[in-house]
């Protein structure tokens, strides 16, 4: 199948593209708003062609879009790829705005178009087993979670993350974080009351924040969201009646890290399966669904569960409050 990249990002060079590849699956366009850097990052990753004109990038003989652009421009790459018939693979978050987020979701169901959301944690090895375990009900019913994403953000990295073009760490961290919850527990968040700071990388939005809120009716969990943190060791722990599971160093793009179980007064290494990358797993999984087998790793409607729980974060820490979902 062949694509088309909207967004000359890193993200797409460092870890889509080779799955991509990896897949059987063309680059046939990248996008980029200067059609100077279209080009060098055409020649610097071996894409056919370059353009800066969306409407050409999303024409000719492409099949689907991988949509890697900065965070403002997602909802208008992703209606146009749809309106050309394409399928989508959309970054996260999907879009600033709960309501546009809602019509590309509604947009590719009318156009009868696969739309999927590259929440690529979602098929990493630790997150996989420990939701079998609490499916199984290995540790009881779970009583809370906390979740910890602090990392110090790359140099390379500091660019439109930090400003409002990008949202800051509650739309590129925490957002995953709410995946993570939705996917490992099956839960959905109803409550959630964050305070944010600003701990030198930026002026606003927020480097920082912690959240804390409700999963479903009584479950607890805490979220920590920063890019100022140096050699912080990102994972989860959940809690249940019957035991504890402990995930470490796997909140990352690589298929690191470990899971513990606590219970009986044991302390047990789980197995996990063996990941080479965590993006091929979802490309395989959306040319499947376009060919109609199944569904993508992380659909839309779970993109729109995300962003949605992601904004309200942010309203919390403007207004102050408890924001309920």
């Amino acid at each position: 199948m062949r694509w088309a990249i909207l967004g000359a990002s890193n993200v797409a060079a460092t870890r889509v593209l080779p799955a991509l590849r990896e897949c059987g699956q063309t680059a046939a366009v990248v996008l980029s708003g200067d059609a100077a850097r279209a080009e060098d990052y055409r020649r610097t990753h071996d894409i056919e062609s370059a353009t800066g004109d969306l409407r050409v990038a999303v024409g000719g003989d492409v099949r689907a879009a991988y949509i890697s652009s900065t965070n403002d421009k997602h909802f208008d790459h992703a209606m146009a790829a749809i309106d050309a018939g394409l399928h989508v693979l959309c970054e996260k978050p999907l879009s600033f705005d709960v309501t546009q987020a809602q019509k590309m979701v509604d947009a590719a169901a009318s156009a009868g178009v696969v739309f999927a959301t590259n929440h690529h944690l979602r098929t990493h090895p630790v997150h996989r087993a420990a939701r079998k375990l609490l499916a199984e009900g290995a540790i009881g019913d779970i009583l809370s979670v906390r979740v910890s994403n602090a990392i110090l953000l790359r140099q390379a990295l500091r660019g439109w993350r930090l400003d409002g073009v990008g949202g800051g760490v509650v739309l590129d961290l925490a957002v995953h974080d709410i995946d993570t919850l939705r996917f490992v527990t099956g839960m959905e968040p109803t409550t959630v009351t964050t305070v944010g700071a600003c701990q030198g990388l930026s002026d606003g939005p927020a480097d920082a924040v912690m959240t804390s809120g409700v999963l479903g009716t009584n479950t607890l969990f805490s979220l920590h969201d920063a890019y100022t943190v140096p050699g912080g060791v990102t994972g989860f722990e959940i809690h249940g009646t019957a035991g504890t599971l402990v995930a470490t160093d796997c909140m990352r793009p690589d298929p690191t890290g470990t899971l513990r179980m606590i219970r009986d007064g044991h302390d047990t290494a789980v197995p996990l399966e063996t990941v080479d990358n965590l993006y091929a797993p979802g490309i395989r999984a959306f040319v499947d669904a376009v060919r109609g087998v199944g569904q993508p790793v992380a659909t839309g409607h779970d993109g729109l569960r995300s962003a949605t729980a992601a904004l309200a974060i942010l309203q919390s820490i403007e207004e102050g409050r408890a924001v309920r979902l």
